[in-house]
């Protein structure tokens, strides 16, 4: 039975989740420079993880999936995706890695004409190209020192688009508890090998945040550790339902009220403005997401 489609209430989650996480994404900085992007993965999914078992023992619903199968795999792109987001935010502008992450729905389109047989015309196809090439005046990649860390956003994107796609292809009826335990989960997983795999200690600062195992904590660093896992937990429960309930290629197009509220708040926090050229990239990439996701025919 396929689920009934809910399009105001999807909406109305997806834009409640980018309001939370445009201003607690901002609050990395924080612990960026002596913590260690493992680190933070492996505390702030415990918190989640413990916080969710909780509620399911109170009986807001069970961790287990129908199909587990299904929902690791597509907690795996989701995990992923994220992995890649937060490592970028420690090294490059906020603005510019969400720009990154938010050519999803561009693969979204994408991929439902590879894999799920959808007609596309001329207008959508046009939407995409645009899309992309506003990514390339976000990221304005310099040929002369073409550095594969700048495309790491969009390829973040290409795993969160599959991993929306997923939430309703693979993960019908299943609960929204579970799939944020199994995404948190999948965080902690990556989180707990980058530890074992990587020297604690070392130089601090926020460029070596993702090459950094263990490192100390102190009761300040638990206390942002904990913020930030009570706004993930808010927000992103707050978008897998909207996902759940509406389709990914309708609702993609309100997440990008992220790059408003992550935008602001990074304006106001860190004093980090965007140049007129990425303006016009996300522009251009906020345009080509409403024209696929408005236009319904062909």
């Amino acid at each position: 039975m396929t689920a009934t489609v809910q399009p105001r209430q999807a909406a109305f989650l997806i834009l409640a989740g980018m309001m939370t996480l445009g201003f607690t994404d901002n609050l990395l900085p924080f612990i960026s420079h002596d913590s260690s992007l493992w680190q933070f993965h492996f505390i702030r999914s415990s918190f989640v993880l413990s916080a969710l078992i909780v509620a399911s023992g109170l009986g807001a619903g069970t961790l287990w999936p129908r199909k587990p199968l299904a929902v690791f795999g597509r907690s795996l792109f989701q995990a992923g995706a994220l992995l890649i987001y937060f490592g970028c935010i420690a090294i490059m502008p906020i603005g510019v890695v969400i720009a990154g992450l938010f050519t999803a729905p561009l693969f979204v389109l994408i991929i439902s004409v590879i894999f799920q047989g959808k007609s596309v015309g001329p207008v959508r196809w046009l939407a995409v190209g645009l899309g992309f090439l506003g990514a390339l005046l976000v990221i304005r990649p310099d040929p002369s020192a073409l550095d594969p860390i700048a495309f790491l956003p969009v390829f973040a994107g290409l795993l969160y688009a599959i991993g929306a796609i997923a939430t309703r292809a693979w993960c019908e009826g299943e609960q929204t508890l579970t799939l944020t335990a199994w995404f948190f989960g999948l965080l902690m997983l990556f989180g707990g090998i980058g530890l074992c795999g990587l020297p604690g200690g070392g130089a601090l600062g926020a460029e070596g945040f993702p090459l950094r195992g263990w490192m100390p904590l102190s009761g300040g660093m638990l206390g942002w550790y904990a913020v930030l896992a009570i706004g993930a937990l808010i927000g992103i429960g707050f978008i897998f339902r909207g996902y759940q309930i509406g389709e990914a290629s309708n609702v993609a197009v309100f997440e990008y009220a992220l790059l408003i509220f992550a935008s602001f708040w990074a304006w106001i926090l860190w004093d980090q403005t965007v140049p007129v050229l990425g303006l016009l990239g996300m522009a251009l990439i906020v345009g080509a997401g409403v024209i696929i996701a408005l236009r319904s025919d062909p």
